[in-house]
């Protein structure tokens, strides 16, 4: 009786321990043995990004519409592959570090912020080009947080705009929220050019240089411009005013932009791409999103 009870116990605490590892692989992103599929993280390599009139707003990813989904996407099975213009590790929004993205619950923000502290992969994120190299094919979907961040580098990067016509053509799951959605702008021919007649404030030739985008006519929803200007301000949230609208630039590219009231949840699902109007909506939105993963199996 004794050897079997000792068995018992050891099998016990054997148990635990794989299910203590099994844990520790799923958060940090290197899960092998049950993985359902790799999910391409994008983020922005800036925590800076330049308003008007020569001001700046210290940036980054907005943290529950990175942790919440990530969590989701997770749980479900699958790998998280984290990738940057630089492969330079990134932090949050100190402004996203607000209990009134987490039910008003500053227990559930801690442990947000715990949570991402726990996943090894974030800290070392991949380069684009490196990404490119072995291509879209090995990943499953792609997922892109906001925060202003992507306004500053994702718009215009080439590099990222190779790896999201790769998914768009493959018509892989494709999730973005907030200001994440401007990071498909990329696969412009010449973002570049386009953002700075937005930001000239010329519309007309921004929508001249749309040409060819493969989200033409696809809805989309994104940070509203009611919601951007209620943040505007040298007295609000951003200290200033910002280059140009989100939502703006993504009509002009040819998006039917989908935007419901201020601060209102709202998720919208057009063929391969889930996107999410602001942190409000990060939890719908990262049902979908994995939603949608798991029946494009």
């Amino acid at each position: 009786m004794t050897i079997l009870k000792s068995q018992k116990i050891n099998l016990l605490r054997k148990g635990i321990a794989s299910a203590i590892l099994l844990a520790s692989f799923a958060a940090s992103g290197t899960a092998q043995a049950s993985e359902r599929g790799k999910v391409l993280v994008i983020l922005s390599s800036e925590q800076t990004v330049a308003l008007r009139d020569g001001k700046t707003y210290h940036a980054g990813y907005y943290l529950d519409e990175l942790e919440i989904p990530l969590r989701k996407i997770i749980e479900a099975g699958y790998t998280p592959v984290f990738a940057n213009p630089k492969g330079n590790p990134v932090t949050f929004d100190k402004a996203s570090n607000d209990k009134i993205f987490y039910d008003g619950s500053d227990k559930k923000r801690a442990e947000a912020v715990s949570y991402l502290e726990g996943v090894d992969a974030l800290k070392h994120p991949q380069t684009f080009k490196n990404i490119l190299k072995g291509g879209t094919k090995t990943f499953v979907g792609v997922f892109i947080p906001g925060g202003w961040s992507p306004m500053q580098d994702l718009t215009t990067d080439k590099d990222l705009g190779k790896i999201l016509t790769g998914f768009h053509q493959q018509g892989k799951p494709t999730g973005v929220i907030c200001h994440g959605p401007a990071a498909l702008i990329s696969t412009l021919p010449d973002a570049a050019a386009f953002t700075q007649a937005l930001a000239a404030g010329k519309p007309e030739l921004a929508g001249s240089l749309a040409k060819n985008w493969p989200y033409a006519g696809y809805r989309l929803t994104v940070f509203s411009r009611s919601e951007e200007s209620a943040v505007e301000g040298a007295q609000a949230q951003l200290g200033g005013n910002v280059s140009y609208y989100a939502a703006d630039g993504l009509a002009q590219a040819g998006a039917h932009v989908d935007r419901l009231g201020l601060w209102a949840v709202n998720v919208v699902e057009d063929r391969e791409v889930v996107s999410g109007q602001q942190p409000f909506s990060s939890d719908a939105f990262g049902n979908a999103f994995v939603a949608k993963l798991k029946n494009s199996l």
